[in-house]
């Protein structure tokens, strides 16, 4: 278990009745997830001046019943600073409990390039660019790639609120899958892959895909691209159809005989401020590579 403690501006407050109270930097938000199974109380002040509600319909979907936080505005982790829009389904743009695997790469990155060696990270599904801004900030040259145009240049005025425009970022709008095939004809390798696949999507053609049913191929075509001398692999999943440990049988198969090196699968979580328990919000498999 990973859990996101170094947050400043963003603070899960409460967790009951299949809701979050949240803040982010100056506004309380209320939003629904899955995983709050149990009842609670609410009493908790903020639960009745929430700037932000959004709430699932019946019919399926949902919307911001109210919303009375600004149409965007800026939270920072450490030296990084985060642009957030209320969006359709219930996001901000910002996935908060990632920054416990940003605070986990970071460090192998800095130790790296400090070395003198140019450290290529990939970034896969990368959405808004938090782990690709966490590794250019650690040293890294990244390569940035989703196939939603609106997410790439999101992730760059990430970039630029953060003092990072002129970072070595390459931002690439692409299929995932099919960027790294091209990669590996065109012999370019990685020192670093980072991924976080949705659990659902449409390839370009209009190909349905689930995660359970692509992770395999979607994982050894990209440790197909690792460097000779790779530092870590991260996948992400926030998907109950395929369970961490399953990820990383996955992982361990691709990368050990190669590499050796070792794994941990487990899952990502987010301080509850009410309770001093944990949230779960996903899962990672992290391999790394022998250092001894």
């Amino acid at each position: 278990m990973w859990t996101a403690t170094n947050w400043k501006d963003y603070e899960l407050l409460d967790a009951a009745s299949g809701e979050r109270l949240e803040r982010w930097g100056d506004y309380i938000l209320i939003r629904p997830d899955p995983q709050i199974v149990w009842h609670g109380e609410k009493s908790l002040p903020e639960w009745r001046r929430a700037d932000g509600i959004y709430r699932r319909s019946s019919a399926g979907g949902g919307s911001w019943v109210k919303s009375e936080m600004p149409g965007e505005w800026k939270v920072t982790y450490g030296d990084l600073a985060f642009i957030l829009r209320p969006m359709g389904f219930k996001h901000t743009g910002l996935f908060p409990e990632q920054a416990a695997n940003w605070d986990w790469f970071s460090p192998m990155i800095r130790t790296a390039a400090s070395t003198g060696r140019d450290v290529k990270i990939l970034n896969l599904f990368a959405y808004t660019g938090g782990a690709t801004l966490a590794a250019a900030k650690a040293g890294a040259s990244v390569c940035h790639v989703d196939a939603a145009r609106g997410m790439v240049a999101h992730a760059k005025e990430n970039a630029a609120a953060s003092g990072l425009s002129d970072a070595k970022i390459r931002y690439i709008v692409d299929d995932c899958r099919k960027f790294v095939e091209r990669e590996y004809r065109r012999g370019n390798r990685y020192d670093g892959i980072i991924m976080d696949p949705p659990s659902y999507g449409r390839g370009p053609s209009g190909e349905v895909w689930k995660l359970e049913d692509s992770a395999e191929g979607l994982i050894g075509a990209a440790a197909s691209i690792l460097s000779d001398r790779p530092l870590f692999f991260l996948v992400s999943s926030y998907t109950a159809g395929i369970s961490s440990l399953s990820m990383k049988y996955i992982v361990d198969l691709a990368l050990k005989k190669r590499f050796g090196g070792s794994s941990e699968a487990g899952e990502l979580t987010l301080p509850v401020r009410s309770t001093g328990l944990v949230l779960p919000c996903g899962s990672s498999v992290r391999w790394s590579a022998d250092t001894r």
